[in-house]
């Protein structure tokens, strides 16, 4: 995970708030007759931002204008791409389109249709009032295709979630209070819940949540899950099993090295490293190894109590969460080495 810089933070723009300042500028060409160097738009909550126009194009029926997504000290994958937006004469209200970049729905269970661009909710009324506003203002009918770009997008969508959220051929415009507040995690948590909406449209009862990719590798081949069973939860299992609580799945399996567990075992929630630390004392007491509690490091307190203590720490975990969030949903707790090997496994 990319470190927090030290001091104040920058904020940054969503991509559907760069989309929606597109819209507008390209509108102000198409409706307006010239493109500004600036524009501004108003955001759900009232900001005001002014985006640099960084592109512009237009020919007979259309135009088009770009802006350059500034994600502000936020380590966002779409840092510096270019959000192009074509606004073009169209027939029967505002029309989406996916161009360059930008991805198709191929999967039930996110918050837009199978088939259309993902383009998500928020930034498609932002657009669509960015429409309305201006036809009203030059007198033209609110007939328009909007087809928005990324260029470089379908490889920035590699480093994403999307492709196993079934979004193909490129990245989604997101957005809903279209501010990036840096190291807010939003976005992640996000595609955790998206994740989980898309499992349960497919019908799937068992789902995973691993701490990273060698203990997702080795619980999906465990269980023989398919890729969309698996979510991203990361460090984030609160953000996870909070969500299920509501939108439940059968049965649920986390899997993480012993030293993410053992903070879950401890009834933390956020496993990562600067928001809980192991407790030493409590692993000395479950391993019944008292120097355990002289460890630096889990990996250590394993060495010295050996594999009973990754069996312990399951359990303890197990019962965290079944006290939490039992009732709907089955919990198995998987403790993976850093070879991805079993180390222990507890419940279903």
């Amino acid at each position: 995970m990319t470190r927090r810089p030290e001091g104040p933070l920058r904020r940054g723009w969503t991509t559907g708030a760069c989309a929606t300042a597109a819209t507008r500028a390209a509108l102000m060409r198409l409706w307006g007759g010239a493109f500004p160097q600036t524009v501004q738009i108003t955001l759900p909550r009232g900001e005001t931002p002014v985006f640099a126009v960084a592109h512009s194009a237009a020919g007979p029926g259309w135009a088009e204008v770009g802006i350059t997504k500034d994600a502000g000290d936020d380590p966002d994958v779409t840092h510096g791409a270019l959000i192009v937006v074509r606004v073009a004469a169209g027939a029967g209200g505002v029309q989406f389109r996916a161009g360059d970049g930008v991805g198709t729905v191929t999967r039930a269970g996110l918050p837009v249709d199978v088939g259309e661009p993902a383009i998500n909710p928020v930034p498609r009324q932002m657009m669509t009032e960015q429409v309305t506003a201006l036809a009203a203002l030059y007198g033209q009918m609110p007939d328009v295709t909007l087809t928005v770009s990324i260029p470089g997008g379908a490889a920035i969508a590699l480093k994403t979630w999307n492709p196993r959220l079934g979004i193909v051929g490129g990245l989604s415009v997101l957005g809903t209070t279209g501010i990036v507040r840096p190291f807010s995690c939003a976005a992640w948590i996000a595609s955790i819940h998206r994740g989980i909406d898309v499992a349960r449209a497919a019908g799937l009862t068992h789902v995973a949540g691993c701490t990273g990719a060698t203990s997702e590798a080795s619980v999906q081949a465990l269980h023989g899950l398919p890729d969309h069973a698996m979510l991203d939860m990361g460090d984030f299992a609160g953000g996870m099993l909070k969500y299920l609580a509501r939108h439940p799945v059968p049965r649920v399996t986390i899997g993480g090295g012993i030293g993410k567990l053992t903070k879950l075992a401890q009834g933390a929630m956020d496993l990562h490293s600067g928001r809980s630390q192991v407790d030493f004392a409590v692993l000395a007491a479950l391993s019944g190894h008292p120097e355990v509690a002289e460890a630096n490091t889990a990996l250590q307190a394993l060495q010295i109590a050996g594999t009973p203590l990754a069996q312990a720490v399951a359990d303890r975990a197990l019962q965290v969460v079944d006290a939490q969030f039992g009732g709907e949903m089955t919990f198995d707790i998987v403790v993976i080495d850093r070879a991805g090997a079993v180390l222990a496994r507890a419940g279903a």
